[in-house]
């Protein structure tokens, strides 16, 4: 992998060609603030925000992943989902358009080639990727509340008999959906920028949205599983947010991604196998 990122630079550069710098600018500038906004909401919070135990955290001792405050704790809201679902949506940003970048790029050179407006349709695109996110946070804070009504349902020992269990087979389903044929093809689409474009064109706003979407659809059904993880793990988990920014990434731009997308498998099926066995205590990586 010694020549992996000169390579993807140069893939990059090409796909630069035409755009205006004033577009490059505003992506490099939106995913720079979303990676604020998430730092600042990480370091802000007491706790990251995930499945709680309404009403306190007895018996949940050194299982933070999986006993979160924060939103969660306030039970069913819209306001609470309206917080979440904006949280969600800026980290979502902040974590995805790093590895996002070369489709939108190419995106914006097609445009530019056409001798079309860029930046609004480029904009629209962009838009339409992070709605299909902001959609699947509406499906996590769902989940995250009825979890935590699950887990206040539950006495002392039985949350610390099941929550490692929990955890351990989320990490298990990740690593063993690394393996997929369905993985296999969104991962495939996410790889081939240019073969994308290509094959979904679409020309105007409207077009540029449904091609946004479509793409969204491809990285989600690439990536769920991934995110299956941070949830369990703490939604405002720094150091899992990170971990698994450079996962998407290197699985989506260099070359040998694929090869590293059934490493990562493996080692996401033995934590979870440890984690269930009690083996080692929650891999809590707190911000």
């Amino acid at each position: 992998m010694a020549d992996a990122f000169p390579r993807t630079s140069r893939r990059l550069t090409r796909n630069l060609r035409g755009i205006p710098f004033g577009l490059l600018a505003s992506l490099v500038g939106l995913t720079a603030a979303a990676w604020a906004l998430t730092l600042y909401q990480t370091f802000s919070m007491d706790m990251p925000m995930g499945i709680a135990v309404r009403g306190g955290m007895e018996g949940m001792e050194g299982m933070a992943g999986m006993a979160m405050a924060g939103i969660a704790a306030d039970g069913w809201s819209v306001a609470g989902a309206a917080a979440f679902l904006a949280v969600w949506t800026v980290m979502m940003a902040a974590m995805m358009l790093p590895a996002a970048a070369p489709m939108i790029f190419m995106f914006a050179a097609a445009q530019a080639r056409r001798e079309q407006g860029v930046a609004v349709p480029t904009w629209t695109f962009v838009a339409g990727y992070l709605l299909i996110w902001a959609a699947a946070g509406l499906v996590v804070y769902v989940l995250v509340q009825l979890g935590s009504d699950l887990a206040t349902s539950l006495d002392p020992p039985q949350r610390s008999k099941w929550a490692p269990l929990a955890l351990g087979a989320t990490l298990g389903v990740a690593g063993l959906y690394q393996f997929t044929t369905f993985k296999h093809v969104c991962l495939s689409h996410c790889r081939s920028p240019l073969a994308f474009v290509a094959q979904h064109w679409r020309d105007g706003r409207v077009g540029a949205l449904k091609m946004g979407l479509r793409h969204g659809l491809y990285c989600f059904g690439c990536c769920w599983a991934l995110f299956a993880v941070l949830v369990a793990t703490g939604v405002m988990s720094l150091a899992w947010m990170l971990l698994l920014t450079l996962v998407v990434f290197v699985e989506k731009l260099l070359p040998r991604g694929r090869r590293f997308e059934g490493s990562v498998g493996v080692a996401l099926v033995a934590l979870g196998i440890v984690v269930s066995l009690g083996a080692i205590d929650m891999p809590w990586m707190g911000g």
